[in-house]
């Protein structure tokens, strides 16, 4: 199942193609909840904390369980649940790492509600810009106590955008290759629409 091609599943908002099927109630309330709950949660402490409370270590420690819960709940749980994508690293015997992306398969696509895929790409994009908003602040700001929390955010954050990017449009292909891809399709398509208008 490795590096599935990137039929298998909802991305930002997709809408199944199964008229009739398409389910917009949440199936996994509880996984959508905890998706959403650990990263606004982090968010809310970390931007709250000096107000409700001035000691910083508290704080600190806080904010990395908060986001160590939603790193392993988006990474192991809501991800399965919600879109069917999981991501993972392995070592081999050799002690080479291997990094392993899997999507459910098309037909168990029907599982998934185009309402948690929205729930579960918009948590996963939106949130990391705020602590890369969070990062600058910081440092223009001066609060450099802060600098390593707001760092340990963004990246256990973007991991987890990164890892189930990859997951949505395969494990070996190449981003900036899918992305230059798309952006040409898009010129062509503007192109074509400028040829046949009187």
């Amino acid at each position: 199942m490795q590096g599935q091609d990137s039929q298998d599943a909802l991305l930002f908002g997709e809408e199944d193609d199964n008229i009739g099927q398409t389910k917009s109630k949440l199936r996994h309330p509880l996984a959508s909840f905890f998706h959403l709950f650990f990263r606004a949660s982090a968010i809310v402490v970390y931007l709250l904390c000096d107000i409700l409370s001035g000691r910083f270590i508290a704080c600190m420690v806080t904010i990395i369980l908060l986001l160590s819960c939603d790193f392993w709940t988006v990474k192991n749980v809501s991800g399965r649940l919600l879109v069917g994508l999981r991501w993972w690293n392995q070592v081999d015997e050799n002690g080479n790492s291997h990094w392993v992306f899997e999507s459910k398969k098309t037909q168990s696509v029907n599982a998934t509600s185009s309402a948690e895929s929205r729930i579960f790409w918009l948590g996963l994009i939106v949130c990391p810009i705020f602590w890369l908003i969070f990062v600058f602040s910081t440092i223009f700001s001066f609060k450099l106590k802060w600098l390593a929390v707001v760092m340990m955010g963004l990246v256990l954050q973007w991991a987890n955008l990164y890892g189930y990017v990859r997951c949505k449009v395969g494990g070996k292909s190449n981003l900036g290759n899918m992305a230059k891809n798309y952006l040409s399709a898009q010129v062509f398509k503007q192109a074509m629409t400028k040829t046949e208008e009187p």
